[in-house]
């Protein structure tokens, strides 16, 4: 059974550390919660009664001034004592509106949905006594004809800004303003004149139409409270994403950087034996130290030289891939001739080639001049696109390594086969690390699959690019392009006398 340390070891991100962006897993629990509320449930309730208490407190003094106002305009006419006491009477219904709005939102999200709601409507209910006193208020000794229409107008007016400023909570319009538009009709609709007669009816129908309004106002605030919601819940979640990406991150440079550990201790470890192994088996096989009177031992000497000379080689290829993934690869550059290097490596793989009747055939433009490079790793570029070719061109074939100008004044190396080619769709993987394509299994010659992501990444690493192209039963072109910042004399740049390359 295992230990919980190391269950936790095996997945990304382990779940016993705690949360460097805990505020962002906090807020994916909570709006989680609000989504999980239909619209108009307890959670968008108590949103749109905040949104109202915050609708009522910002304007605290606008129904407080118009009340002034109309207060001005009834001494203007002569409506002395009345209208004052109207006016003192609606500031201080409002003012308990107002207290109770600023309590709600000093509450913040602790406060009971259902007493604050039943407290708003019963302080609407209050206000709206204060406009039922007005709606009583006459004007017989005043020489104002129309008092009548003035007093609906200004119902209207205060109807309609309920609406927009209360729209948050249902019901509000019918709670407040239900008693002053009755008292009006049943006071004013029966003097016989037809213009009260019309007001009545005018405000009797405004009463639901402003109600409709402002449900509709009141369906849209629910609609963009649950566009915030789930706004919050993207923005929560892409936090989540993001911290668990960032440790993800971190685990894998820890694994990354424990690995390469790992792969230098081992280098060390392999190599000493290994250097053992070669000495003495090139000993034995050369007969240095006298002749083996057994000539199968001499040929086993020599087939424990070659396999340790593989093993050699696969554990070197894995140390440079591994150093270039950390970024530890240092490139140590100097001026460096890329057609020198081609013929070196050419003369190298030539015994080779020669063994299977291959021939390798040269191709350089004349007067290039040198590069800015590191000449191991372009040595190793160029050594691992030749071993290739030799390696899957047929006998009797052809290797061409063609050396020139870019079309952008940089230079180029290409090596090309007839061999077997490569499936357009196992091009990618063949530039992936141990990536094998199916010729490559089925050959009796298989390599490591560490030979082309090398020269890749040691061709990227000079600033320059590397394309392989190959069709089925035409063979391989491997190219290897370096910028012209790398070239050390100016030269101008045209056309390669084979192709032309960019």
């Amino acid at each position: 059974m295992f230990h919980s340390a190391e269950i936790a070891d095996k997945i990304i991100v382990d779940r016993r550390k705690k949360r460097r962006k805990s505020p962002a897993f906090e807020a994916v629990r909570t709006t989680r919660m609000r989504l999980a509320e239909r619209t108009g449930g307890p959670v968008y309730e108590r949103e749109l009664l905040r949104l109202h208490a915050h609708s009522i407190s910002v304007s605290a003094t606008a129904i407080p001034v118009l009340v002034l106002l109309i207060a001005c305009a009834g001494f203007f006419v002569g409506l002395y004592g009345e209208m004052l006491i109207w006016a003192v009477a609606a500031v201080t219904f409002y003012a308990g509106l107002a207290f109770v709005a600023k309590r709600v939102e000093k509450a913040g999200a602790e406060f009971e949905t259902a007493r604050a709601r039943n407290e708003f409507l019963a302080a609407h209910f209050a206000s709206g006594l204060g406009w039922t006193w007005f709606a009583t208020i006459g004007c017989h000794s005043c020489a104002l004809a129309n008092f009548t229409v003035i007093q609906a107008i200004v119902l209207l007016l205060a109807i309609a800004a309920t609406a927009i400023l209360a729209h948050a909570l249902k019901n509000v319009l019918f709670v407040t303003f239900l008693a002053p538009v009755g008292v009006f009709v049943m006071t004013k609709a029966d003097l016989g004149s037809s213009l009260d007669v019309i007001m009545s009816t005018l405000l009797t129908i405004s009463l639901p139409f402003f109600s409709y309004i402002a449900s509709r106002l009141n369906k849209s605030t629910q609609m963009l409270l649950s566009f915030r919601t789930e706004k919050d819940a993207l923005i929560a979640e892409l936090e989540t994403a993001k911290s668990m990406s960032d440790e993800a991150r971190r685990r894998a440079e820890e694994a990354n950087l424990a690995k390469s550990r790992f792969l230098a201790s081992m280098s060390h470890e392999l190599r000493t034996p290994l250097n053992a192994i070669l000495g003495f088996s090139e000993v034995m096989a050369n007969e240095v130290l006298g002749p083996m009177h057994n000539a199968t031992y001499k040929e086993y000497a020599g087939d424990i030289h070659s396999s340790g000379e593989h093993l050699l080689h696969l554990i070197n290829e894995i140390l440079d891939l591994s150093r270039i993934e950390a970024g530890r690869y240092q490139l140590n550059e100097g001026p460096v001739s890329l057609a020198d290097i081609a013929d070196d490596c050419c003369h190298l793989v030539a015994l080779r080639a020669q063994s299977k009747q291959i021939r390798v055939v040269q191709k350089v433009e004349p007067g290039l001049p040198r590069l800015r490079a590191d000449e191991r790793a372009i040595r190793q570029v160029v050594l691992n696109l030749l071993s290739n070719a030799v390696k899957f061109t047929p006998s009797g074939g052809e290797v061409a390594v063609v050396v020139g100008w870019t079309a952008g004044g940089g230079q180029y190396v290409a090596v090309r086969d007839n061999g077997p080619g490569i499936p357009p769709e196992e091009i990618p993987i063949v530039l992936s690390a141990f990536g094998q394509g199916s010729i490559a299994i089925k050959s009796a010659e298989q390599g490591t699959g560490l030979g082309l992501p090398i020269v890749q990444a040691l061709v990227n690493m000079h600033g320059g690019q590397f394309e392989l192209k190959s069709k089925l039963r035409e063979g391989t072109e491997a190219i290897a392009v370096f910028p012209a910042s790398r070239v050390m004399e100016t030269a101008p740049a045209k056309t390669a006398a084979h192709g032309g390359r960019r």
